[in-house]
């Protein structure tokens, strides 16, 4: 049992569940984002809000900061951008296979499927 839970998020087959001192729990199938001990350090504390794809999610922390886990190439793995979540990011918003984020200037960051909304390159020149 997980107990002091403020907040439950969902993906058609996990669960992530934020606690009042910002740390993660997560449970469900462990091959997509039911298994978030790969970037557990990071969940420890300062989430503030969790955002979900049908098979990845992504943490929004007090800093401004993202972390992600579950399937990689549907928002899971957020590496060729994660220079650009680092700091000040304000909101996050999903699709079923993809992530984009607003930050404080304005601009846009997206990742996960390229082909459902991870790669905005097409348009990067009306995002930023």
């Amino acid at each position: 049992m997980i107990s002091g839970v403020t907040q439950i998020y969902s993906a058609p087959s996990d669960f992530a569940a934020v606690k009042p001192d910002g740390s993660v729990a997560t449970w469900g199938d462990s091959g997509l984002g039911g298994n978030s001990s790969a970037v557990s350090g990071d969940l420890s504390s300062g989430v503030t809000k969790i955002y979900s794809t049908q098979v990845a999610f992504a943490a929004l922390k007090e800093d401004g900061s993202v972390v992600t886990w579950g399937h990689g190439s549907e928002g899971g793995n957020s590496s060729a951008v994660a220079d650009k979540l680092i700091s000040g990011v304000t909101q996050i918003y999903s699709a079923a296979s993809a992530f984009a984020a607003v930050k404080t200037d304005g601009s846009v960051v997206t990742w996960g499927d390229s082909g459902l909304g991870g790669n905005s390159s097409a348009v990067s020149g009306d995002l930023s």
